[in-house]
């Protein structure tokens, strides 16, 4: 069967979605292509189940009905069998509409009724996590300790070029720092609690590396200024805006842990099995947690708050404000093994 998939528009989903591809190639030797942003083309080449990816052409929130229409007739000539669209809007249920797909399943939402021929309703449930969302497009029912989690291979090649063009001895034992995250600070952890981590592992000489976009250049920058004047500053590596996500893949692959905010390299650092220590806010681990045994949550309340800026005069919230650098010290410690 060759079956065309609408991939979602953020990291983490795009992340977790392989579930449902692992789930679909078990069932025989199927064929997926995956319609994503190109900012996932990387991510999705880390993914064995998936055959070929085609790179949409719409920006995030743009209709473009005519384009749409367009990009569905040029795809009726692969003859796909069926199409499972991830995302909940109207304007994604429309290529496979137009692309004549005689099975398409998508989720109830923004009247796609018979542009979605196969819908499914999963709002009378809402403590199922992303993963058994995505999971039960193609299947009835699953068990939630039965579904595989996410697995990205890793390039060697691409590491040695990574530590060799940034300078980086991986010899010493490494921690990753990923303190951005999408909608600004509400869900990320304040920089000052991010440099008490950085002061304590440079000053036990670990290298300390700071992965995100260049729109964490100026976190990360805070955080570097936060630092102690005790502080190595030849062990930390500012890699913000200068990494792909496929670097940052590989980059996460060889630290021996990982700090990070609810965000698209979380969902990374789990699926490469990097230990890790997540620090959630107004979002929620029990929708949209990291999906490895080998994690550690913080999280200071219950439930799930849409904010995008906290109540403080920098923007961040004060359910992650509380949460102590010596809490998560303490939480890294334990994860990896160590002795106080």
């Amino acid at each position: 069967m060759k079956i065309l998939i609408i991939g979602p528009s953020w990291v983490g989903d795009a992340v977790m979605a392989q579930s449902l591809y692992k789930i679909i190639k078990a069932k025989g030797d199927h064929s997926i292509d995956v319609l994503s942003p190109d900012w996932s083309v990387g991510i999705l080449e880390r993914m064995e189940e998936v055959s070929g990816v085609i790179n949409s052409p719409f920006k995030h929130g743009e209709f473009n009905l005519k384009a749409r229409i367009n990009l569905g007739k040029k795809l009726r000539e692969r003859n796909y069998d069926r199409s499972i669209i991830l995302t909940n809007s109207f304007k994604s249920s429309l290529v496979p509409y137009f692309a004549n797909i005689p099975i398409r399943t998508g989720w109830l939402g923004e009247f796609r009724y018979g542009f979605i021929n196969d819908l499914r309703n999963f709002k009378k449930d809402k403590k199922r996590l992303m993963i058994e969302r995505f999971v039960l497009l193609d299947s009835d029912s699953h068990l939630v300790e039965d579904i595989p989690k996410p697995s990205l291979s890793v390039d060697n090649n691409n590491i040695e070029n990574l530590l060799t063009s940034h300078g980086i001895d991986n010899t010493k034992p490494t921690i990753v720092l990923c303190p951005g995250a999408e909608f600004g600070p509400a869900k990320r952890w304040p920089p000052y609690h991010y440099s008490r981590i950085a002061d304590n592992y440079l000053l036990k000489g670990w290298n300390v590396i700071i992965l995100g976009s260049s729109k964490d250049c100026s976190v990360a920058l805070e955080i570097k200024n936060y630092l102690s004047s005790n502080s190595s500053d030849n062990n930390i590596y500012d890699l913000t805006g200068k990494t792909t996500l496929v670097d940052a893949v590989d980059l996460m692959s060889i630290a021996d842990v990982v700090l990070t905010n609810d965000s698209g390299l979380m969902h990374i650092a789990a699926a490469v099995e990097t230990p890790l220590v997540a620090l959630y806010g107004p979002s929620s681990p029990e929708f949209t947690p990291p999906l490895s045994k080998n994690s550690i949550v913080i999280r200071k309340e219950r439930g799930y708050k849409k904010i995008r800026r906290g109540k403080t005069e920098e923007g961040y919230y004060q359910g992650l404000i509380d949460v102590q650098p010596e809490e998560v010290l303490e939480k890294l410690t334990l994860l990896l093994g160590e002795s106080e």
